[in-house]
């Protein structure tokens, strides 16, 4: 027999404990393969839709590049830890360090190539599916074709064939078998009493408790510096809470002979300790995984939300504002009403006009608008509109957070007109956007206004009002297209007008929201089955001391739904305190975003936690079953 058969013949013998870790290098080289075809599909021409698509999903490609090699390396060196038994029959056998380590090599190479061709294979499968839902999502006329582009299998193949290469020769030299004796006694060496802290057990629980007060607390101005702490605190607490508060808590238990010494539960609490020490590790790499698959797919699903603010600010949904210099004001208004005609829109239109001051206190540019146009805006928007006394004025504020609001309330004196006018109160005019308004603006009594005198720039703003706000994405694109509109080049080139349409601006960032969660949502599900593949690998690694464990213990008389009793609450264990702890982080980092957005995350969040938590079932009652059946068939 070749070394290439024997090392075929050892990758089929072990396939139940490899499954998982082929699975989910096969699904990474899938996803990989088909982020890569979008990318260097020619079909994907040049737009802020496209781009952005194509920025992310080459972000992704780095993200499951990076997560793969470290996924592989762990698994393989765990793999290897697993088999020191099956290595020392070799070496009883003659064979040499350096023949054991081009067997492990075509091992994995045997593997990394399959899983390199399934992925391929897979993606080709889901290809044109991916294609149609990505050409919906960046908001394509037309789907794109089924193409397989060559630069995107010959980056699949190379990236993938490098990272098994690397990880092959590397791995292959962690196998220590300096000692015949330590590798036949690897699995059956009594495990020692797994030792404790109490004060990293309370540095566990302390550093937990910390990051989340920090992370419930938080709000826009202090989560800038707060985010990092955060992090910091809750990975190293996560650690010291697997490795050490974990056990100490079972030590416990244990102290409690009533609780303890009842019946399988003697069982279940001593070897859970053991598990919980042995795996620490990868409890720890499976929570820190699915916690950042949560909040990825849970902070984007939530922003899907967002139309409620937009309801909230889409009153007057058009808007038009000119300054006197610009010669082409009417033009432009009369393109948007033609495009409101032409997409059978009604709509009501107001103009009112904003006169630029100078205040004499600050020396800064101030705005200003009458109480009769403020009020017809207000009307319009279905607000409620103001009263003003005399010498009165009101700030209005254009964003929901302003620091320096209390120094808009002191007394306005204009230089050019020489008035001077109290402000009373500041209200929050969402119809108003802080694009459109470049200083700050002040409703002031009609008597107060006629007296102004001299501005330094006039302003007409025109507002158009719709009940289908949504419907306005294509209302006023003439005056974005340079070849078609009225100016040549992009708006923004010209200062002269300002153009904003709620429609529009919703319809973009729905594209660019629906185009990064469909990059998140693969990337997260790659997360999510490697942290499946983690739990399933350390299962039946340990599945042949487990029969010995329990055939020992049915010699003594133990039935099969005491069998049940003992396992399944370790299964349990082993396989939702992980995820729970994960949902546990997910929820204070969903607290703490909540204070960057004007909308509600708790639905949406829900959702995700409550999806991925129904897989995960299903998961483990699949895992159950199989365990289940093989400890069953072995003591029987």
């Amino acid at each position: 027999m070749s070394f290439r058969q024997l090392a075929f013949k050892n990758v089929m013998r072990n396939k139940r404990t490899y499954a998982a870790y082929f699975l989910s290098s096969a699904f990474s080289v899938a996803v990989f393969f088909l982020y890569a075809m979008f990318i260097f599909h020619p079909g994907v021409t040049e737009g802020v839709t496209k781009e952005m698509a194509k920025k992310g999903m080459t972000a992704a490609e780095y993200i499951i590049y990076v997560f793969s090699f470290f996924f592989v390396l762990y698994s393989v060196s765990a793999f290897l830890k697993s088999r020191k038994r099956e290595f020392g029959i070799f070496i009883m056998h003659g064979m040499s360090k350096r023949q054991l380590n081009t067997m492990i090599f075509l091992e994995n190479m045997i593997i990394g190539f399959s899983a390199i061709i399934t992925g391929i294979l897979v993606g080709m499968l889901l290809g044109k599916l991916y294609l149609m839902v990505g050409s919906y999502v960046i908001g394509m006329e037309k789907p794109l074709s089924f193409l397989v582009p060559w630069e995107a299998l010959a980056l699949t193949i190379a990236a993938f064939t490098v990272l098994f290469l690397v990880i092959s020769f590397f791995t292959s030299f962690f196998v220590r078998t300096n000692k015949l004796l330590d590798l036949f006694q690897s699995t059956s060496k009594p495990k020692p009493e797994p030792k404790t802290s109490i004060i990293l057990s309370l540095l566990a629980a302390g550093l937990l408790i910390g990051g989340y007060y920090l992370a419930w607390t938080a709000n826009m101005y202090n989560i800038g510096y707060r985010f990092f702490i955060v992090i910091l605190m809750t990975i190293v607490g996560t650690y010291f809470f697997y490795t050490q508060l974990s056990v100490f808590l079972l030590k416990m238990f244990k102290k409690n002979k009533r609780f303890y010494w009842n019946h399988t539960r003697l069982i279940t609490i001593s070897d859970l300790a053991y598990r919980m020490k042995d795996n620490a590790r990868m409890f720890f790499m499976v929570t820190i995984v699915s916690t950042v698959a949560f909040c990825a797919i849970g902070t984007l699903s939530a922003m899907g939300g967002s139309k409620k603010l937009f309801d909230e600010r889409a009153q007057i949904p058009v808007v038009y504002q000119s300054s006197d210099q610009n010669p082409n004001e009417k033009a432009q208004v009369q393109a948007i009403r033609d495009d409101f005609n032409k997409n059978d829109l009604s709509y009501n239109e107001i103009k009112v006009t904003l006169i630029e001051q100078t205040g004499k206190e600050t020396n800064k540019k101030v705005e200003l608008i009458s109480l009769s146009d403020y009020n017809a805006m207000a009307i319009a928007a279905r607000e409620k509109p103001l009263k003003l006394k005399e010498n009165e004025g009101h700030y209005v504020s254009t964003v929901t957070y302003n620091t320096f609001l209390d120094e808009k309330m002191k007394p306005i004196t204009l230089s050019e007109s020489n008035l001077t006018f109290n402000v009373a109160k500041i209200i929050d005019a969402p119809y108003f956007s802080s694009g459109m308004i470049g200083y700050d603006l002040y409703v002031i009594p009609n008597e107060l206004y006629k007296q102004i005198k001299n501005p330094t720039s006039t302003t007409h703003y025109y507002g158009f009002v719709t009940k289908d706000w949504v419907e306005t994405k294509d209302i006023g694109l003439s005056l974005y297209n340079g070849e078609d509109g009225i100016y040549t080049g992009n708006y923004t080139s010209d200062p002269a007008f300002y153009f904003s349409s709620a429609g529009y601006d919703y319809n973009m960032m729905m594209e660019m929201y629906r185009t990064a969660l469909f990059v998140a949502l693969l990337v997260g599900c790659v997360f999510f089955i490697a942290a499946g593949s983690f739990l399933y690998f350390r299962l039946y690694t340990d599945l042949d001391y487990d029969k010995r464990q329990y055939q020992m213990i049915a010699k003594v008389g133990l039935t099969k739904s005491e069998l049940n009793k003992i396992i399944t609450p370790q299964l349990v264990l082993l396989f939702f305190v992980p995820i729970l702890v994960a949902f546990v982080h997910s929820v204070f980092a969903f607290k703490a975003l909540q204070g960057l957005f004007e909308f509600s995350v708790v639905k949406e969040t829900a959702v995700v936690l409550l999806g991925f938590g129904a897989v995960q079932v299903v998961y483990f009652l699949f895992i159950r079953f199989r365990y289940l059946k093989h400890i069953k068939k072995a003591i029987m």
